[in-house]
């Protein structure tokens, strides 16, 4: 699939230093999947890393308790396994730990979503509580999950389509460059701010808070082009 440069500036991938790669489905879209081909550091939870082997891409930590990986695998990434047992956590938030106290300010997750429900919902709302200590976007096969505290714009391009989730009920949200506008609203459901869509090169969310934005890849297509 070929993906125009101007959608890829409007997703901001020129910064990442590090990439994390979760064990759920891994990547096929060309965007996610570059930023795994394209030479980044790659920190993997240890239920990807054969994954990442079948594709010959050597990660530089592999995190977890490798319960169920072959001894194989085991053997042949001892030199950078991080052996980490606890239970209170789950790997990704292991692998996000490990980036954010090794010095990695702009992180990528991928391979985060897919696969069960459940493990993508938790999956995707622990970006709030990573992305208080660091600059941290979660790129699926469809698009990008950016976490937000305060007032944030965002490059786009027209008819891109956006979505916000609420976290937290108090909020007051409002956003330009939007087609549907918003304007002092509070969402009570997750759905509310969902399905929007980028009228130009640029969209500005205001409100003090926590929020997800999602951007997608490709545009809307008009009803005359489908």
């Amino acid at each position: 699939m070929n993906i125009s440069q101007h959608i890829i500036d409007a997703l901001n991938t020129s910064d990442i230093d590090v990439v994390v790669v979760a064990n759920g489905d891994f990547p096929t879209h060309s965007i996610p999947l570059s930023l795994v081909k394209k030479g980044i550091p790659i920190v993997c939870c240890d239920g990807a890393i054969e994954k990442l082997d079948k594709q010959n891409i050597a990660p530089i930590a592999v995190i977890g308790d490798g319960d169920s990986i072959s001894q194989h695998l085991c053997d042949k990434y001892k030199l950078c396994w991080h052996y980490i047992a606890d239970q209170e956590t789950n790997d990704l938030t292991k692998a996000t730990t490990y980036c954010i106290s090794h010095g990695f300010k702009h992180i990528a997750i991928v391979g985060a979503t897919g696969m069960r429900e459940d493990h993508t919902l938790g999956n995707i709302s622990l970006l709030v509580t990573y992305g208080k200590h660091t600059d941290v976007r979660m790129y699926t096969d469809y698009g990008v999950f950016t976490p937000i505290f305060n007032n944030k714009s965002f490059a786009a391009f027209p008819r891109q389509q956006v979505s916000i989730f609420n976290l937290m009920q108090q909020n007051t949200i409002a956003a330009e460059g939007l087609l549907y506008p918003i304007k002092d609203r509070n969402f009570c459901q997750w759905w509310e701010g969902t399905l929007n869509e980028a009228v130009g090169n640029s969209f500005t969310i205001y409100l003090k808070g926590e929020a997800l934005v999602f951007q997608t890849y490709e545009g809307k297509q008009s009803s005359a082009t489908r």
